[in-house]
């Protein structure tokens, strides 16, 4: 994947968890925060945040409520608008991922690529985002419209890209 944005969704209500899930403390660092640098880490050239402000670059959802492509949509505007053709879509709720864990979705080939029963983290070419796409639509839709290809998830990393909707995953992904 050349020059490529990253998309760190940050929208949802957080009903589960109870609480602001990107501005959750993961080790003495925001959700948020680690997740732009993990971007930054794996090459993106811009990262921004979709939905909130949280004091990062960020686009505003257009329709609060709707589900996550509306912000997928979104935030592959503005990074178009900048000349990127490529996006990697991070959960703001899954902020223990590794380099290695978006290595197979960043070597991925156009049009993109999403692990298999879980549609983020996603790597897509914003070519490949059908012109019918909407926000209230699933991601498991995005992704089966827009042709990703679907890889096994890497040995050991469910939990890490299932992230946390719940104070018990978070408190599981926080264990050593």
């Amino acid at each position: 994947m050349t020059s490529f944005g990253a998309l760190i969704l940050t929208g949802g209500g957080s009903r589960r968890m109870g609480v602001d899930k990107a501005s959750q403390d993961w080790g003495g660092a925001r959700a948020v925060d680690l997740l732009a640098a993990l971007a930054q880490a794996v090459g993106a050239g811009q990262v921004l945040t979709v939905g909130a402000d949280h004091g990062l670059s960020f686009v505003p959802d257009p329709q609060p409520g709707a589900g996550p492509v509306g912000g997928v949509l979104a935030g592959a505007a503005a990074l178009a608008s900048v000349g990127l053709a490529r996006a990697l879509v991070l959960a703001v709720d899954a902020p223990t991922l590794t380099p290695e864990d978006l290595a197979p979705l960043l070597a991925a080939q156009s049009p993109g690529a999403a692990f298999e029963g879980l549609p983020l983290p996603m790597a897509l070419s914003l070519e490949a985002l059908p012109a019918e796409a909407e926000a209230g639509w699933p991601l498991r839709r995005l992704v089966e419209r827009a042709s990703l290809t679907i890889l096994p998830v890497p040995i050991g990393a469910q939990a890490r890209l299932r992230g946390a909707n719940t104070p018990e995953e978070r408190a599981g992904l926080l264990r050593p």
